[in-house]
Parts: structure tokens; sequence; C-alpha cells
């Protein structure tokens, strides 16, 4: 299905009219910033905007070059070389001005909430639920994204039960969001005596970090329980009442926080993640209402999925949800090929956006 041309010019016409608008000096600061957001986004698919718009005329101009019996063999070859390069480049520009055009998701922007739990396989999963945290926090380290610790429960073997980060910076969500499932590891645990491969498991669920404007918490709805943190076999860490259990009333999600000595900075964790997860839930519903006919294999959210297995013994990574098959498993989790599997997976996502939309 073709792109209407009316789209591509409504674009162009937008960016003209925002570099007007931006060049006067009637605007305050805050429409300003909003615009120039809007006008630099636009920025970056202009150019392929305009080449749409005039195809049509150039490629007819083409046409009449190479069909002119007055003109030279030459002259005529090169026309027929500049029509194959334009056809081309106009498929190409077609594709990235559709995927430009497709809804945006307004919690791309945001910050995200990271959390990793261990899942089966005892203390090989909490080790590899350590080694994932590792991973995340050395893609942080070489974007220049900020990773702020919430919370950490260890496991006896060294490795993590739980963690929770908040991580800062560009357009996070939307890079973090296709974390979100079941991470399967298959390795020879170092307390293996025959050698054999275990498999275990970790689930990662990222949601966008809310902001008090996005989720209001009304105190009503709240129950909060104050109790005495504890250590690893229950021992009691802190004399006081410092640890802080938040109910949220309509929905039984249950956030639980005593990693901080304090009961109010407890309690501050405590309703980031709760937000976030109120948020997360709220765009889940809205997600399954629009999608009951159909079911997109990339960014459902579902934490039960398995997305991804991480087979040490080969070397080998492997995404489930678009069949990438990668023999680059130690650079993976040193950080250094992320971006190559994001790629792919928001390429497959845009792909499948496409589909949709010519239904």
């Amino acid at each position: 299905m073709s792109l209407p041309l009316q789209k591509v010019i409504e674009l162009i016409d937008k960016h003209a009219e925002l570099e007007k608008d931006l060049s006067s000096s009637n605007l305050d600061n805050k429409l300003f910033v909003k615009k120039s957001k809007e006008y630099s986004s636009l920025n970056e698919i202009i150019q392929q905007a305009k080449n749409y718009r005039d195809f049509e005329k150039n490629k007819d101009d083409l046409k009449k070059i190479i069909s002119d019996n007055s003109v030279d063999e030459e002259m005529k070859e090169m026309a027929k070389n500049e029509l194959q390069e334009i056809t081309k480049k106009h498929i190409q520009n077609e594709v990235r001005l559709k995927i430009f055009l497709l809804p945006k998701d307004e919690a791309d922007s945001k910050n995200a909430i990271l959390e990793i739990r261990a899942g089966t396989g005892g203390l090989e999963a909490s080790l590899f639920a350590s080694d994932l945290f590792k991973m995340y926090e050395k893609v942080c380290h070489k974007k220049s994204w900020n990773l702020e610790l919430i919370s950490l429960s260890k496991s006896d073997a060294g490795g993590l039960k739980e963690v929770i980060a908040s991580i800062k910076g560009k357009n996070i969500y939307s890079l973090l969001k296709y974390e979100s499932g079941v991470h399967r590891v298959q390795r020879v645990p170092d307390t293996e005596t025959q050698g054999r491969v275990h498999t275990s498991a970790a689930t990662v669920a990222v949601m966008p970090e809310a902001e008090e404007v996005d989720v209001k918490l009304e105190d009503k709805d709240l129950r909060i329980d104050v109790f005495r943190s504890s250590g690893p076999g229950g021992q009691s860490v802190n004399t006081t009442d410092s640890a802080v259990r938040v109910t949220h009333i309509p929905t039984g999600i249950v956030v639980s926080q005593q990693d901080e000595k304090s009961q109010i900075r407890n309690r501050e964790k405590a309703l980031k993640i709760l937000r976030s997860r109120l948020y997360e839930f709220e765009r889940k519903k809205i997600d399954d209402q629009r999608s009951q006919d159909r079911k997109n294999k990339i960014g459902s959210g579902d934490r039960s999925e398995r997305i991804r297995t991480y087979n040490f013994p080969q070397g080998r990574i492997t995404d489930h949800r678009i069949n990438l098959t990668l023999h680059k498993l130690e650079e993976f989790m040193q950080g250094e090929i992320f971006d190559e599997v994001i790629e792919n997976l928001n390429l497959q996502a845009q792909e499948e956006q496409l589909k949709n939309l010519n239904k």
C-alpha cells in the first residue's frame, strides 16, 4: 500500500511552519522548547519527504529524455541510470516515511525502571540474574546513561534474588522496552562436578518511569506498613522500623523497600516503583483492548514469554522473537553488541506495525 502524497506534503508544510515560528521572537520558553523538539524530529526526515514529493515529476522528466529521438544515446543512458537510482531511493524513502508516521508510543521518551528477578534454577539463576544486571550496567556506562540502584537483594551464592534500578538518559524506554521477558541461560555451573549443562532463568521487567503528572496516587488508595529490615537468612539488620511496604488497594499491587536506613527514603523509593507499575498496568490494559484481534511478537511485554537464550558452551545468544542468533555471547555480556540486537528488534517491530497499518 503506497503512502498518500498528501500526508508527505503535510509534513513538508509543517516543517516550513515550524521554521517560521522558531525564527520569530514571540514564543515563550515552554512553547519554544516544544516546537524545537518537533522541528528537530522533522529535520531527520525532511529531505526524504521532499524527494518523495518530487519523484513523479523527476521520473516524467527522465522518461521524456529517454523517449526523445533528438537526444543522443549517451544522454539517454545517463537518464536511464538516474531513473533506476531515483526509483530505488523512492522505495527506501517511502519505508522511512511510513516508519516516521507510525503512531508514537508516548512512553518512549521516558526514563526506565529495570527489575531483574532470579527465576527457575536455584542459586545458578541468582548468579545469572547478577550477570544480566552487570551487562545492563556496562551498556549504561558505554552509552553514558545514568543508572541509580533502587533496591538489591543478594542470594547466599553471591548472586541476586532481585534488583531494581532507575535508568536515565535520552529515550531510554524506547531502547530498553524489548528486554522484558524471561531470559534463559544454559551453562555449566561452578558447582557442577560432572560438567553437565544446566538451564536456569531470570525475569526482566522494564517499565517507563512514571512522573507524578502521569499517575496521581490518592492517600485513600494506599495502605502503608512499616517493619524492621531483615538481611540474608532473616536476621535483623536494623533496630528501627525503617522498612516500608506500600499496598495499592484498588489493584492489589504491593511494593516493599528496606535498602535505606531512613523510613522516609524507603517510602519515597517504594512510591516511585509503585507509580511506574501502575502506569505500566494502565498502559497494558489499553494495549490489550487494542490488540485483542492480533498479538505482536515484539514488545508484547509479557513477562512470562521466553525471549532470549544465552548458551555459554556454544558462545551463542538467540532472540526467539526474531529468530536472531549471534555467536557473540561474550561481546553481548560486555555490552558491546547490545545495539545490534536492539536495532534488529526495532526493525522487526516496525515491520509488524507497518503490516498492521496496511490491513
